[in-house]
């Protein structure tokens, strides 16, 4: 019979919520982290192919679209899906600390949803879809209409890991999805940071 503790010293186990045996060094914080609350603008080939891994990722995903009849008739569990003629008031809803991720069919739309993003300056990753001139171009707009030059370092465009270079959806969603999990942040950390932000633009 094995005890439920490493004899090592400087080694523990404990169990973790999922009921997962999980060995440490003892004494190493262990960070808290709480599921990611995800918002995904588009339902597109690249939407569908990300909401697929989302599904597999320890977050919970609205999935927002003008048009119903591109959202498939299942989803993950972990994923809601949000047909409205108003997706900008989704970003207003969002709880703060949220990940937003847009990637729509229309141009005027992202701008829309990212100005709408910037203002509320209380999530913690904004990544949207599109080139290094889409980013310029965008910029631009965003500062003309009144969000500071300096907090352009808070919008990811373009988004995904560096190093995957095909443009098939699939590809284009695995990287996104990796880097959505490299800017996961502890919870604790993600609810202090986004209530310093909100107070710092009060």
């Amino acid at each position: 019979m094995t005890s439920g503790v490493n004899k090592s010293a400087n080694h523990c186990e404990r169990i973790d919520a999922a009921g997962r045996v999980v060995i440490g060094r003892r004494g190493t914080p262990v960070p808290h982290y709480g599921p990611m609350h995800v918002v995904l603008f588009g339902a597109g080939h690249v939407g569908h192919a990300l909401v697929t891994l989302l599904g597999m990722l320890p977050c919970v995903v609205q999935w927002v679209d003008e048009r119903d009849e591109l959202f498939p008739d299942e989803v993950p569990a972990n994923v809601q899906i949000e047909a409205t003629d108003t997706p900008a008031a989704i970003v207003d809803e969002a709880p703060p600390g949220a990940y937003f991720i847009v990637m729509t069919h229309n141009h005027a739309l992202d701008f829309d949803l990212s100005l709408r993003i910037m203002e509320r300056g209380d999530f913690s990753w904004f990544g949207l879809i599109g080139s290094k001139t889409k980013r310029v171009k965008f910029e631009r707009r965003l500062i003309d209409r009144g969000v500071a030059a300096e907090r352009m370092s808070e919008m990811t465009c373009p988004i995904g890991v560096p190093g995957i270079v095909d443009k098939a959806p699939s590809s284009i969603a695995v990287a996104v999805a990796a880097q959505l999990m490299q800017m996961r942040v502890p919870h604790a950390a993600a609810g202090h940071a986004a209530s310093a932000q909100r107070f710092a633009r009060v």
